[in-house]
C-alpha cells in the first residue's frame, strides 16, 4: 500500500475517534501522532480493547489507557461508580472500541471493503498479540 492511502485510512480512524469522544462523553481529546506496529504492538495502558479489521486492508484498532480513564469513561457513560476493572468497565471499553471500528468501516465502504470482528479486551495486557 502507499503511503497516502495508508495517510487516509489512519485519518479516517482519528477523526471518528475525535468524534466519538466528542459524542460519547462530551469530551475533547487530542491525538497525537498515530503510531502504525510493523511488528510490535505498544500496550500503554492497564486495559486494552481490540478490534481486528480484513478484507482488503488488514490491521486492527487498539485502544489501551489507564485503569483510572477507563472506570471514569464508564462511569460517565453509565452513570455508576466504578472502582476496580469490573465487567462493566471491560463492556463498556468494548463497545468504545466497536464504535469506532464501525464508524471508521462506514466511512471508508466507498474506498476500501472491510470487515470487522468482535472485540477482545485485555487486562494487564495479556493479548498474546504479535
Amino acid at each position: 500500500m502507499d503511503q497516502q492511502y495508508i495517510r487516509s485510512l489512519v485519518q479516517s480512524f482519528v477523526e471518528v475517534c475525535i468524534y466519538g469522544f466528542k459524542e460519547l462523553v462530551s469530551t475533547k481529546i487530542v491525538i497525537n501522532r498515530p503510531y502504525i506496529p510493523d511488528t510490535d504492538l505498544l500496550y500503554t495502558g492497564d486495559i486494552s480493547a481490540l478490534i481486528r479489521f480484513s478484507g482488503q486492508a488488514q490491521g486492527g484498532v487498539l485502544i489501551s489507557m489507564k485503569r483510572a480513564l477507563a472506570q471514569k469513561l464508564t462511569n460517565l457513560l453509565i452513570g455508576t461508580e466504578h472502582t476496580t476493572l469490573d465487567e462493566e468497565v471491560m463492556d463498556t471499553l468494548g463497545e468504545i472500541v466497536n464504535i469506532i471500528a464501525g464508524r471508521a468501516k462506514e466511512r471508508l465502504e466507498n474506498t476500501v471493503k472491510l470487515a470487522i470482528s468482535l472485540p477482545t479486551i485485555s487486562v494487564d495486557n495479556d493479548y498474546g498479540v504479535t
